[in-house]
């Protein structure tokens, strides 16, 4: 028996590893055709956002996908995609996704993330003579409440968690639904501590609540291929030098004014 218990060890360890895959890396791939194709959603500042449906795209998570095609000595193409169909998207048309993409152990389930480069929790915004009143989850969790929220992506999935009392209202364009809680249509949004910030500064009247110190763990990450290490280990690399040597702040700071 403990012949039979090391032997079936040794093969373990020596078998490959079950997430490698066959065939070329997505990285030499990229280098091969010049081109990294990049899902995004352009509805989320600061991290991807474009006017309209013809605009160019601009954000943190755009100007990564630039740094990082630079890097691979390709060109970005842009795929845009909604976050209800993100994932989907992803797998059938692109080689990352950058959008200000949360990561979390159900997206995990069908895509691998890079390293994690941006902690980013969920906060309150709410009009500014309501700060007092939208301190906690219980606080907004109140019959009367309306809290509103695009659907499809973590926003959505916080809210229906946290909020049973509540009223929650589906808006589609996230490019405007802070304007619901300017003009009264709706009371509370609960989004990225990032987002919050930057549409406080966009919308006089609005204002995040203890941003800071938001209500929910989160970390944003890119989405990648699942299995394919070596483009893995590339896009891990080369986002741990663009920290390394202040490219990461610029970014960040440039696309938060």
């Amino acid at each position: 028996m403990k012949r039979l218990a090391s032997a079936l060890l040794a093969a373990t360890l020596l078998a490959p590893p079950a997430f490698a895959t066959d065939g070329p890396s997505r990285l030499d791939q990229i280098v091969e055709r010049k081109v990294l194709n990049v899902c995004t959603t352009g509805d989320y500042r600061p991290f991807s956002y474009r006017a309209d449906d013809q605009g160019e795209f601009v954000g943190i998570d755009i100007d990564l996908a630039r740094s990082l095609a630079q890097s691979l000595d390709a060109e970005p193409v842009f795929v845009p995609t909604k976050w209800s169909d993100l994932l989907a998207d992803f797998q059938a048309k692109c080689d990352v996704a950058l959008s200000g993409i949360s990561v979390t152990l159900p997206r995990q389930r069908q895509v691998a993330f890079s390293q994690m480069y941006l902690v980013n929790g969920k906060a309150p915004i709410v009009r500014c003579e309501d700060v007092s009143k939208y301190q906690s989850v219980a606080a907004i969790d109140q019959p009367g409440t309306r809290v509103v929220v695009n659907p499809g992506g973590t926003n959505e999935k916080f809210a229906r968690a946290h909020f049973t009392k509540a009223e929650i209202r589906l808006f589609p364009d996230n490019r405007v639904i802070f304007k619901e809680i300017l003009e009264g249509r709706a009371d509370v949004m609960v989004a990225e501590s990032v987002e919050v910030k930057l549409q406080e500064k966009l919308h006089p009247g609005l204002c995040a609540v203890n941003p800071d110190q938001p209500l929910q763990y989160g970390e944003m990450g890119i989405v990648l291929p699942r299995g394919d290490v070596a483009f893995k280990a590339y896009v891990d690399q080369w986002l741990h030098l663009a920290k390394a040597t202040g490219e990461f702040d610029r970014i960040v700071d440039a696309n938060m004014k």
